[in-house]
């Protein structure tokens, strides 16, 4: 949903001023929306939102914008309890911020052109290009970093509803690793296997749901790759470095963490 970019400031200001009675806030928050903010497009190019003429959103990657945004979202959800749409659809809504999925028993249809009508009517606008019906027993979809949907075991080969880290997750997480790893990175090395530390410690504590073996192999491939370049590039080794660096060194004396240590240490 594109929430951030469609709240109305007036009716937000109004569900504000329902939980906040200090006008000092009241008056901070509404300067807060009117900060102009540069937004890059998918191009690459650039542009302002916001200032001062601003009727609509909340400034992209502000602190507060989350907040306001959940705030602004629960006119939806308290509406959808309210007439009893989760009995009436069969359904259940997940919301994080103003991304949210409804599941729905044989009722998506109808769940979804209430929540057109509705969105409509408080000002928002459901992004179009996420929002979609899927039959989760057949298709796979994205939420907050997971694929959900059907994945067949490799222990039985039966067919299981899954949650997985999604493509693009694991994508995001190598990304940051490999900014940790560029050549002109000169930290001593227990600087930088700390902090690549850092970083697979939090993506596995977020990632420590369903099924996510794959994931974690696939990541930590891509670490040993690219700290064993990273190493032979920085002592002008010749070749590959795979027998002075062997995964065994790398998440071993090297003290590089191993996901897959992690996931034996959380898994039920």
């Amino acid at each position: 949903m594109g929430s951030f970019d469609t709240i109305p400031h007036h009716e937000l200001m109004q569900s504000v001023a329902r939980r906040v009675s200090d006008r000092w806030m009241l008056k901070l928050i509404k300067a807060w929306l009117k900060v102009p903010v540069e937004v890059r497009g998918e191009k690459g190019d650039r542009h302002r939102s916001g200032g001062k003429g601003s009727k609509r959103g909340t400034p992209q990657g502000g602190v507060i914008s989350p907040l306001l945004a959940n705030l602004y979202m629960h006119r939806f959800l308290r509406y959808w309890r309210q007439k009893g749409k989760g009995e009436e659809y069969r359904a259940r809504i997940v919301n994080y911020a103003d991304d949210f999925v409804i599941l729905s028993r044989g009722r998506a249809a109808e769940a979804l052109a209430w929540t057109r009508r509705v969105m409509q009517a408080i000002g928002l606008t459901l992004n179009e290009t996420k929002t979609c019906i899927r039959n989760a027993r057949q298709e796979t979809f994205d939420f907050l970093g997971y694929t959900f949907g059907p994945e067949r075991s490799r222990k039985n080969g039966r067919w299981y509803l899954a949650a997985k880290p999604s493509k693009k997750s694991v994508q995001r997480v190598k990304g940051k690793l490999r900014d940790v790893l560029l050549p002109w990175n000169l930290e001593p090395w227990d600087q930088v296997a700390r902090r690549l530390n850092r970083i697979l410690t939090g993506w596995a504590n977020y990632f420590s749901y369903g099924t996510r073996l794959a994931a974690y192999r696939a990541i930590e491939a891509h670490v040993a790759v690219r700290v064993r370049h990273f190493l032979r590039r920085r002592r002008k080794m010749a070749g590959r470095g795979t027998r002075r660096f062997p995964e065994a060194v790398i998440f071993g004396e090297l003290g590089v963490q191993r996901l897959q240590s992690l996931w034996t240490s959380t898994a039920p």
